[in-house]
C-alpha cells in the first residue's frame, strides 16, 4: 500500500485509445508535469509501460500501468473512476535492471539498461558464434545460435519464454541465460544463475557473422564483446492493484493463465 499521491501525472501511447483516456483523466483529476509529480499513471501496452519505467529511471517515481495497450501483463485494468483509491491501495513490485556494456568492432562502446532482458541476435543469414563467460570463466566455448539472452525475473514471461526460457518468480534471486534457436551445443536449453552473475559474450567471427546487441530497445549492431551484470543501484518500482501484482501474474504465467 503506498501513500496517497499529492500530484499525479498522466502519459500515454500515441495510439488514439491511449490519447483519449489521457485527455479524459487529466480533466478527472488535473494535468501535472511528469517530471515534478509523486506519480506517474502510464496508458498503453507494456512496451509503453518500459519506455516510461527508462524514462523515469534513476527518480524513485512509481509507475501505476493502465492497459490501453495489446498485451499488458505489466499493466492494471483501464478504470477512469475512483483512481486515487486504486493508487493508494496499490501494491509496490520493486525490480532492478541489467546493465549492459557493448563494444563494437569499430572499438566503440555504448551502455544501456533492459529491464525485461538484454540479447545478442545474428546480423545476417549466418548463425552467431558466441563464447559464453560467466564470472570470467568460459562456460560455453563455442555457442552457433541465433544468439542468447539474459532476463531477469521481470522480464522472465517476455522474450525469454517465447524463446523456451523458464519463468522466473519476481523476488527470485536469478537470472536466467536462454539460447534462441541453438544449433550447437543443439541439447542445450539455457542456465538459471544467481543474479550477482557477471557475464560477458565475445562474438566470434564478429565480422564475417556479424551480432547485434539488444537492451530493451536499445540496439548497438556489429558488436565484437558484451558485458551484462544487474545492475543493484537502480529500483524501479512498478504498482498494480491488490491480488494482480506483478509476482501474483508471473506465478499466474507458471501455471499457463
Amino acid at each position: 500500500m503506498t501513500k496517497s499521491p499529492s500530484t499525479v501525472a498522466f502519459v500515454a501511447s500515441d495510439t488514439p485509445e491511449a490519447q483519449a483516456a489521457k485527455a479524459r483523466l487529466e480533466t478527472i483529476y488535473g494535468a501535472h508535469d511528469p517530471d515534478h509529480a509523486a506519480l506517474v499513471v502510464a496508458l498503453g501496452g507494456d512496451g509503453l509501460m518500459l519506455q516510461t519505467l527508462h524514462r523515469f529511471m534513476g527518480t524513485g517515481i512509481p509507475i501505476y500501468g493502465m492497459n490501453r495497450g495489446s498485451v499488458g501483463f505489466l499493466m492494471n485494468e483501464f478504470r477512469e473512476d475512483a483512481l486515487l483509491e486504486r493508487l493508494t491501495s496499490a501494491e509496490r513490485s520493486v525490480v532492478h535492471p541489467l546493465l549492459m556494456h557493448a563494444h563494437d568492432i569499430h572499438g566503440r562502446k555504448f551502455s544501456a539498461h533492459g529491464i525485461n532482458e538484454v540479447f545478442l541476435s545474428r546480423q545476417t543469414y549466418q548463425a552467431a558464434k558466441i563464447r559464453v563467460y560467466v564470472d570470467e570463466k568460459i562456460r560455453l566455448d563455442e555457442l552457433i545460435a541465433d544468439g542468447i539472452m539474459v532476463a531477469t525475473p521481470a522480464g522472465s514471461t517476455a522474450y525469454n519464454l517465447s524463446a523456451n526460457g523458464p519463468i522466473l518468480p519476481l523476488n527470485a534471486p536469478l537470472l536466467a541465460l536462454t539460447p534462441i534457436s541453438a544449433f550447437r551445443p543443439r541439447h542445450w536449453r539455457g542456465a538459471l544463475l544467481p543474479d550477482h552473475a557477471r557475464l560477458r559474450f565475445d562474438v566470434l567471427e564478429a565480422e564475417k557473422r556479424p551480432v547485434n546487441a539488444v537492451a530493451d530497445h536499445t540496439e548497438i549492431q556489429s558488436v565484437a564483446y558484451v558485458d551484462i551484470a544487474l545492475d543493484p543501484n537502480v529500483e524501479l518500482v512498478m504498482l498494480h492493484d491488490p491480488g494482480h501484482s506483478l509476482d501474483e501474474r508471473i506465478l499466474r504465467a507458471q501455471f499457463g493463465y
